[in-house]
């Protein structure tokens, strides 16, 4: 499955974990409070992550130019993909539809998600945070319907050095 990237050039998802590990975390979008606050505390954490082996990646749904936006607003050095038609979402089953009265709630603040998205739906991920192991191995999994729990990069760090320990010859 290929992705954009903030900047518009197509990803392999699947190439990404064939060599390295990966840690993936869903955000809703940039007009998204708590999904900003994430991300800047995942910016921050970046330097160990990197150094314990892995890539960094933020997916969320908007269109490739909404992402650079937000990207660029958090003054984010980690590659931000754009899931536009919710394919990888889908794929690991943490997209869902707004309700009509969700959907009325977020219109009248301005959050025109068909249009942000750019697929004509009303649905988001649900945040989530996946840790991948080299070969496409699911280590670690968060995923919470309450658009305010996130994983702690702390916790993400921990799990990356026990990979890294274990990896390590005898």
């Amino acid at each position: 499955m290929t992705l954009k990237d903030q900047t518009g050039a197509e990803i392999d998802v699947g190439a990404l974990y064939a060599d390295e590990r990966l840690v993936v975390t869903f955000y809703r979008g940039g007009w998204c409070p708590y999904c900003n606050l994430e991300l800047r505390a995942y910016q921050k954490r970046l330097a160990e992550i990197e150094a314990l082996g892995a890539r960094l990646i933020a997916v969320s749904p908007e269109t490739p130019d909404n992402t650079l936006s937000t990207a660029e607003k958090n003054d984010l050095a980690f590659t931000v993909l754009s899931d536009a038609k919710g394919r990888l979402a889908d794929a690991l089953g943490v997209r869902f539809e707004l309700s009509p009265a969700i959907r009325d709630l977020y219109a009248k603040f301005g959050h025109d998600l068909p249009v942000q998205n750019g697929d004509g739906r009303w649905s988001l991920p649900m945040p989530a945070t996946f840790v991948v192991d080299k070969g496409g191995v699911i280590v670690q999994a968060f995923i919470d319907p309450d658009y305010r729990k996130r994983l702690d990069p702390a916790v993400v760090i921990e799990t990356l050095r026990a990979l890294s320990q274990a990896s390590l010859p005898a």
